[in-house]
């Protein structure tokens, strides 16, 4: 099965269908890391406001560009939202921040990293309560940031907008306001959201998957807060054989499942070995009956990882996108 390396837009512009992801990355590691994954081909680089590393990316990414055009032309750069700047006189803020962190001149992908808001308290992306919970902003909705986030693109300082973690239902209502040029979502083998990335594709909407090997740093430390046993999706015993039919690692059966599913990815790694691992997934293929057999790992709503419940209170926003 031929699988494009690149997802397209509609103006044009092209996605890398392998992307590195940064998040829970200190801004030394990241540094290093970040030069490992430009060495090792990897043009697409995923980063938000909230992993407050924007800057360690973005002195590691210039290095690279060292001032040539056409060299930045070669990378797809995305980055989000904060959630304390969900509100339609912080957007401009709030892009500002990430946007003079990365020093690019332009950012190619501008997501809403969420649907549900914090409020706003100069210094603090994660304001919490005394008792630990969040200082949740009820009064935020997606459709009036959304339509401060069409404005960025006047000025050319970002190319295309897209969302993260929303549902099928919050996904459409955007629509009646522009389409999202993008949607990142948790997907892996365990969650793999075929009625939400279906309509995506209905609506002509690429999807990337954040978490694509299960993310384990944060399945452990959601297992030791909440008792919940999760899986480690390298270890299960189905990806483990067909790696090993195809000479291959688990991670890269993972993230070729996505590709072949049309899906993009954006693994995360800061060995320089699984670094280069996770993007050399173009030249073999599953079959139908491996792809069969992986699709049939589906939990649906009971493999999620991220389910924000580590930002304990976010449930009661009206936007917040994972109905119990």
């Amino acid at each position: 099965m031929s699988v494009s390396q690149y997802f397209e837009f509609e103006n044009g512009d092209r996605m890398p269908g392998i992307g590195f992801g940064t998040w829970q990355c200190s801004e030394d590691v990241l540094e290093k890391a970040v030069e490992e994954a430009l060495n090792a081909g990897y043009r697409h680089f995923d980063s938000a406001q909230a992993y407050e590393n924007e800057a360690a990316l973005g002195r590691a990414l210039n290095r690279w560009i060292g001032g040539d055009k056409q060299k930045r032309k070669e990378l797809f750069i995305v980055t989000k939202l904060s959630n304390s700047g969900n509100r339609p006189d912080l957007v401009d803020q709030f892009f500002s921040q990430s946007y003079n962190a990365l020093g690019l001149e332009y950012i190619d992908l501008y997501l809403m990293h969420a649907p549900f808001s914090f409020k706003y308290v100069p210094g603090d992306l994660h304001p919490k309560n005394p008792d630990g919970t969040m200082q949740v902003d009820l009064t935020t909705d997606i459709i009036s940031t959304w339509q401060a986030m069409q404005k960025l693109k006047d000025s050319g300082r970002v190319h295309h907008l897209g969302v993260s973690n929303v549902n099928e239902e919050q996904l459409k209502r955007l629509c009646t306001i522009a389409k999202p040029a993008c949607l990142q979502i948790e997907v892996h083998v365990l969650c793999q959201q075929r009625p939400l990335i279906d309509a995506a594709n209905r609506l002509g909407i690429p999807v990337v998957a954040y978490s694509p090997l299960g993310s384990k740093a944060l399945a452990d430390a959601l297992a030791a807060k909440n008792g919940r046993s999760y899986p480690t999706l390298l270890d299960l015993p189905e990806i483990k054989a067909i790696a090993k039919k195809h000479s291959r690692t688990p991670a890269q059966i993972l993230l070729r499942f996505l590709l072949q599913h049309g899906v993009a990815a954006i693994p995360k790694s800061t060995n320089p070995i699984r670094i280069k691992q996770n993007i050399a997934v173009w030249d073999f293929n599953l079959d139908d009956s491996e792809m069969k057999q992986l699709a049939s790992l589906d939990r649906g709503e009971a493999g999620r990882i991220c389910d924000f419940s580590f930002f304990a209170g976010v449930e009661k926003h009206p936007e917040f996108p994972f109905k119990k």
